[in-house]
């Protein structure tokens, strides 16, 4: 009888652990075939004047320099306004009210907003501030794009700042340090690498986005460096030259597409790296 209960459970084994290995096969064969589809179709165009030219008229030679501007511009506003956001209310969650009401929902809430589809917040960043100012504008887009990066970087820095020692924190206390001083000069320091990982996660995953600068951030035909006026960003521009029936522009889209996957990719790089430091 336990030799065959045996037998079974091996055999339940070697079929979980192969249907394991299969689908990490298929999905690495996916990834693969994607790679090479972005490499193979956006090599072509990409060069010099695809960051230093203006972004062409259909039949005419040209860049996507207007909308890599935009995209820095948007990109970096979001990140500003929500790197100090997410930290401070991590730094609540998990050194001031831990177990309060507040931070449950507080907690509760951050994990509505992680989940939320990212076409959701573009809407209510529209209604909230395209409709009351009357018109489209890059800091429109950034603010949506804060909206999604701060519950990343809260729910990925209260991890890491949980796993701070508290011997340290009552070591400080001990010796008379202010509350506010601990947080600042030891538990910040000891989570450093941790907390960079959060702000490069978060900033990998708003660097892409389009449905939400579609309701914000609009498009601009001409250079603008204006966040107050519509302005130009890369997803956006990949998104119009690609579904146009113009092949110039869906090559500059596949190109594009190119640029965004590999500053993701450096991006995701980064974060494992201080990751890795942090783990030593």
């Amino acid at each position: 009888m336990l030799g065959k209960l045996s037998w079974q459970r091996r055999l339940t084994n070697h079929v979980f652990t192969s249907f394991c290995y299969i689908t990490s096969i298929i999905s690495v064969c996916v990834l693969a075939l994607i790679l090479w589809s972005l490499i193979s179709r956006g090599m072509g165009h990409f060069n010099l004047a695809l960051f230093t030219q203006a972004t062409p008229a259909a039949g005419l030679d040209g860049g996507l320099r207007d909308a890599i501007v935009g995209s820095l511009i948007i990109t970096g506003i979001g990140i500003v306004l929500a790197i100090p956001i997410g930290i401070l209310i991590a730094t609540f969650l998990s050194e001031f009210g831990r177990k309060s009401i507040l931070a449950r929902n507080i907690r509760f809430m951050n994990d509505v907003l992680l989940s939320a589809p990212s076409i959701i917040i573009g809407l209510f960043v529209y209604a909230l501030v395209v409709k009351t100012t009357g018109s489209f504008s890059g800091l429109a887009g950034a603010l949506a794009l804060m909206i999604i990066a701060i519950p990343m970087i809260t729910r990925t820095t209260e991890d890491v700042l949980y796993l701070v020692s508290p011997m340290l924190k009552e070591a400080a206390v001990a010796l008379g340090v202010p509350r506010w001083r601990v947080t600042v000069m030891i538990v910040y320091r000891a989570a450093q690498n941790g907390i960079i990982t959060a702000v490069l996660l978060a900033l990998a995953r708003i660097a892409g986005e389009t449905a939400p600068l579609l309701f914000t951030a609009l498009n601009n035909e001409f250079a603008n460096a204006n966040p107050l006026q519509p302005m130009a960003s890369l997803p956006v521009v990949i998104y119009r030259f690609a579904m146009s029936p113009y092949k110039d522009w869906q090559d500059l889209a596949w190109s594009g597409a190119l640029l965004i996957t590999l500053v993701i990719l450096a991006i995701n790089l980064s974060a494992r790296i201080f990751l890795h430091k942090k783990q030593k």
